[in-house]
Protein backbone atom coordinates (compact mmCIF):
# COMPACT_ATOMS: atom_id res chain seq x y z
CA UNK A 1 0.00 0.00 0.00
CA UNK A 2 2.68 2.32 0.75
CA UNK A 3 4.27 1.48 -2.88
CA UNK A 4 0.73 2.18 -4.25
CA UNK A 5 0.30 5.58 -2.71
CA UNK A 6 3.88 6.61 -3.75
CA UNK A 7 2.35 5.78 -7.73
CA UNK A 8 -1.03 7.77 -6.82
CA UNK A 9 1.65 10.91 -5.86
CA UNK A 10 3.14 10.50 -9.39
CA UNK A 11 1.54 11.86 -12.52
CA UNK A 12 3.18 8.49 -14.05
CA UNK A 13 0.34 6.18 -12.95
CA UNK A 14 -2.41 4.88 -15.26
CA UNK A 15 -5.51 4.33 -14.08
CA UNK A 16 -5.12 0.33 -15.82
CA UNK A 17 -2.24 -0.16 -13.02
CA UNK A 18 -3.99 1.53 -10.31
CA UNK A 19 -7.61 -0.28 -11.29
CA UNK A 20 -5.13 -3.80 -11.16
CA UNK A 21 -3.09 -2.94 -7.63
CA UNK A 22 -6.30 -2.07 -6.14
CA UNK A 23 -8.12 -5.07 -7.28
CA UNK A 24 -5.06 -7.31 -6.28
CA UNK A 25 -4.87 -5.49 -2.76
CA UNK A 26 -8.84 -6.18 -2.30
CA UNK A 27 -8.52 -9.94 -3.05
CA UNK A 28 -5.44 -10.23 -0.12
CA UNK A 29 -7.49 -8.28 2.29
CA UNK A 30 -10.26 -10.55 1.48
CA UNK A 31 -10.10 -13.43 4.09
CA UNK A 32 -9.47 -10.83 6.94
CA UNK A 33 -12.52 -8.44 6.40
CA UNK A 34 -14.92 -10.08 3.85
CA UNK A 35 -17.69 -7.69 4.49
CA UNK A 36 -15.87 -4.06 3.42
CA UNK A 37 -13.79 -6.26 0.27
CA UNK A 38 -17.30 -7.24 -1.00
CA UNK A 39 -18.18 -3.84 -1.26
CA UNK A 40 -15.23 -2.95 -2.54
CA UNK A 41 -15.13 -5.05 -5.22
CA UNK A 42 -18.88 -4.34 -6.37
CA UNK A 43 -17.07 -0.57 -6.89
CA UNK A 44 -14.12 -1.96 -8.52
CA UNK A 45 -15.56 -4.21 -10.81
CA UNK A 46 -19.31 -4.26 -11.09
CA UNK A 47 -20.90 -7.31 -12.41
CA UNK A 48 -18.51 -9.47 -10.83
CA UNK A 49 -18.23 -11.75 -7.06
CA UNK A 50 -15.35 -11.48 -5.46
CA UNK A 51 -16.06 -14.69 -4.00
CA UNK A 52 -15.53 -15.64 -8.31
CA UNK A 53 -11.91 -14.21 -8.43
CA UNK A 54 -8.89 -16.52 -8.31
CA UNK A 55 -6.43 -15.64 -6.02
CA UNK A 56 -2.89 -14.00 -7.40
CA UNK A 57 -0.51 -15.78 -8.70
CA UNK A 58 3.26 -15.02 -7.15
CA UNK A 59 5.78 -13.78 -9.70
CA UNK A 60 9.15 -15.04 -7.96
CA UNK A 61 11.36 -13.01 -10.61
CA UNK A 62 10.21 -9.72 -8.85
CA UNK A 63 10.97 -10.94 -5.46
CA UNK A 64 14.81 -11.18 -6.04
CA UNK A 65 16.90 -7.91 -4.98
CA UNK A 66 19.56 -6.85 -7.15
CA UNK A 67 20.52 -4.54 -4.39
CA UNK A 68 20.55 -4.27 -0.92
CA UNK A 69 20.97 -1.84 1.52
CA UNK A 70 23.84 -1.93 4.81
CA UNK A 71 23.70 -0.40 7.80
CA UNK A 72 26.47 1.77 8.61
CA UNK A 73 27.88 1.67 12.24
CA UNK A 74 30.47 3.65 13.88
CA UNK A 75 31.45 2.29 17.30
CA UNK A 76 27.96 0.53 17.30
CA UNK A 77 25.80 3.27 16.33
CA UNK A 78 24.14 4.34 13.90
CA UNK A 79 25.71 6.66 11.29
CA UNK A 80 24.52 5.76 7.95
CA UNK A 81 23.11 3.48 5.13
CA UNK A 82 24.50 2.28 1.79
CA UNK A 83 22.81 0.87 -1.16
CA UNK A 84 25.24 -2.29 -2.96
CA UNK A 85 24.85 -4.52 -5.22
CA UNK A 86 23.95 -7.82 -3.97
CA UNK A 87 27.30 -9.60 -5.01
CA UNK A 88 29.50 -7.19 -3.81
CA UNK A 89 32.81 -7.99 -2.59
CA UNK A 90 33.64 -7.34 0.90
CA UNK A 91 36.54 -5.17 0.56
CA UNK A 92 34.17 -2.74 -1.59
CA UNK A 93 31.69 -2.52 0.89
CA UNK A 94 34.91 -1.75 3.61
CA UNK A 95 35.28 0.97 1.26
CA UNK A 96 32.22 2.07 0.58
CA UNK A 97 31.34 2.34 4.11
CA UNK A 98 35.01 4.37 4.69
CA UNK A 99 34.71 6.67 2.18
CA UNK A 100 30.62 7.56 3.54
CA UNK A 101 30.75 11.28 4.13
CA UNK A 102 29.21 10.98 8.18
CA UNK A 103 31.97 7.94 8.66
CA UNK A 104 34.61 10.02 7.56
CA UNK A 105 33.66 13.09 9.75
CA UNK A 106 33.57 10.76 12.68
CA UNK A 107 37.44 8.67 12.10
CA UNK A 108 38.65 11.69 10.70
CA UNK A 109 42.27 11.50 12.80
CA UNK A 110 41.67 8.42 14.29
CA UNK A 111 43.02 5.15 13.60
CA UNK A 112 40.53 2.54 11.99
CA UNK A 113 40.99 -0.73 14.48
CA UNK A 114 38.58 -2.81 13.04
CA UNK A 115 35.69 -3.28 10.34
CA UNK A 116 33.29 -5.65 11.05
CA UNK A 117 30.86 -7.01 7.83
CA UNK A 118 27.78 -8.69 8.21
CA UNK A 119 26.76 -10.18 5.20
CA UNK A 120 23.47 -8.51 3.64
CA UNK A 121 23.37 -6.62 7.23
CA UNK A 122 25.55 -3.68 8.16
CA UNK A 123 28.93 -2.45 8.38
CA UNK A 124 30.54 -1.38 11.62
CA UNK A 125 33.83 0.66 12.16
CA UNK A 126 35.69 0.28 15.13
CA UNK A 127 38.53 3.33 15.83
Amino acid sequence: MNELTKLTDTESASRQLMQEALEKVVLLLSPIVPHVCHALWQELKPGTTLLEQSWPIVDHTALVQDTIDLVIQVNGKLRGQINVPKDTDRATIEQLAINHENVQKLVAGNTIKKIVVVPGRLVNIVY
